[in-house]
């Protein structure tokens, strides 16, 4: 997933967002399966179970036999038809939770050679706050930051004073 460019910046931002909002003695349930960021959340002294693997668009049972007591997805709603469903289901009292922006002058991203690595949704922060507020959820706390690459022309330009990626804390209502 990371061959060519492993995403520092965004782990910095992510973990210490995570690290504002929760305690090593909470447990977490991290939407996705293990990832660099797992490790980097074990790390940090945090109890993470990763989903498996499963279409979340169609079995949420994971979700649903969770106790965590904190839901974390980074980057994972835009892969979903219906993160509606997914965000609806979730037991736990906290939520932190992480989406690309949806960026006027960039396509939403579609990987050719991995059908589970494409972005049906890209997010206006607004839309994600909707989202959130639809399915019971009150955000607490949010951050927007930019993802600048080392790329010459006008995208990789916009790109380095444009936000891309949104992050909130949320809780239950």
């Amino acid at each position: 997933m990371y061959e060519e460019i492993y995403p520092n910046k965004r782990f910095k931002h992510t973990i210490q967002f995570l690290q504002k909002h929760t305690s090593n003695s909470e447990t977490i349930l991290d939407l996705g399966v293990v990832n660099p960021f797992t490790d980097i959340m074990k790390s940090h002294g945090y109890n993470v179970e990763n989903t498996k693997g499963e279409d979340l668009d169609f079995d949420i049972s994971t979700i649903k036999n969770s106790k965590a007591d904190v839901v974390t997805a980074f980057e994972i709603f835009e892969h979903l038809l219906s993160p509606f469903t997914v965000l609806q289901s979730i037991k736990a009292d906290k939520l932190i939770a992480s989406v690309p922006l949806k960026l006027w002058f960039s396509s939403a991203y579609k990987s050719k050679t991995d059908m589970l690595d494409r972005h049906y949704h890209e997010f206006e922060d607004w839309q994600f706050d909707w989202l959130l507020e639809k399915t019971g959820w009150k955000i607490i706390d949010c951050e927007k930051w930019t993802n600048p690459s080392k790329k010459i022309g006008i995208r990789p330009i916009l790109r380095s004073f444009t936000p891309r990626y949104y992050i909130v804390y949320a809780e239950r209502v």
